[in-house]
C-alpha cells in the first residue's frame, strides 16, 4: 500500500480550471498541480485564467510587493 496516494483532490459540484486540457471541469477529474479552482460556478470557473491575468497586474503594480511607492532604504 502507498503512504501517500496521487489522486485527485476534489469534490463534485467544485469547478475547476484545467491547465493542462484548457477546459472546465466539475469536480476531480485532472491533478490538483494541473488545474486551478475551486470556483463556486462553471463561469467562474471558464474564466479563472482572465481572473489570473487581472490579479498578476494588479500585484505587479501594487507598492507593498514592488519596489514602486516604497521610500527607499
Amino acid at each position: 500500500m502507498a503512504l501517500f496516494r496521487r489522486g485527485t483532490a476534489g469534490k463534485p459540484g467544485e469547478w475547476y480550471y484545467c491547465l493542462k486540457h484548457a477546459r472546465v471541469e466539475e469536480g476531480p477529474e485532472c491533478r490538483a498541480a494541473d488545474r486551478m479552482g475551486p470556483y463556486a460556478s462553471r463561469e467562474e470557473a471558464a474564466h479563472a485564467m482572465e481572473t489570473a491575468r487581472e490579479r498578476n497586474v494588479e500585484w505587479e503594480n501594487d507598492s507593498r510587493w514592488t519596489d514602486k511607492g516604497s521610500s527607499g532604504s
